[in-house]
């Protein structure tokens, strides 16, 4: 565990390395007039808290995009990035299809969590089963932009020519980019090794982190 923070749960306090206090309403950090208390927490962990514990969770879902076509090392990153973000409590945005798509879902839902699907059909029946909320744009693949645009960062596993458009919108719109599992690789965006670095990227992008 990589101990970035100090959680004090009976408090609801939490304090970054440099001993500055956490704002969960405005995901801002400012100097902390008492010391910092509480247990060593890792990124995932502060996040957690943040979303289950702390009153003011992240509502901004956290898109995860990739191909339909994904090879089994993508697919099973998908699913576990979708428990991960769900054991976390943040819901899930995504293109609402198969491959990457549907494992990601698959993961959520398996969590308890919440994966939308935001489908370029205008037929909700085309969206993976694993999906819990639909919503069929019908705007073909013009609703990779919505899919960037409202989500609080983005996930990219893997690479296609859809997925690439949606991490190049990402990027234009300000977003962290974090990619995973061969996703291409554009100016900004952060590329890591597994699931729990992505995890954390998330993590630091929920808490305020540049």
């Amino acid at each position: 565990m990589n101990a970035t923070y100090r959680l004090d749960r009976t408090q609801r306090m939490l304090f970054d390395a440099g001993g500055r206090r956490f704002d969960p309403h405005r995901r801002t950090w400012s100097d902390a007039p008492t010391p910092a208390t509480g247990e060593p927490v890792d990124g995932i962990a502060a996040a957690s808290w943040l979303q289950r514990q702390s009153g003011a969770p992240v509502r901004v879902p956290v898109g995860v995009i990739g191909p339909r076509e994904a090879t089994s090392a993508q697919l099973l990153a998908a699913e576990n990035v979708g428990r991960g973000l769900a054991t976390m409590g943040f819901v899930v945005i995504c293109g609402g299809r198969q491959g990457v798509m549907e494992a990601v879902c698959k993961g959520a839902a398996g969590a308890g969590g919440v994966a939308i699907g935001m489908l370029p059909d205008a037929d909700p029946s085309f969206a993976n089963p694993h999906v819990g909320i639909v919503i069929a744009t019908g705007i073909g693949e013009a609703r990779n932009a919505l899919i960037a645009r409202s989500s609080l960062c983005l996930v990219a596993i893997g690479d296609s020519f859809g997925t690439l458009s949606e991490v190049a919108l990402g990027r234009q719109f300000g977003k962290r980019v974090i990619g995973l599992e061969g996703a291409a690789r554009v100016e900004g965006m952060i590329d890591v090794a597994t699931v729990e670095q992505a995890l954390e990227e998330v993590a630091r992008c929920a808490l305020g982190g540049d």
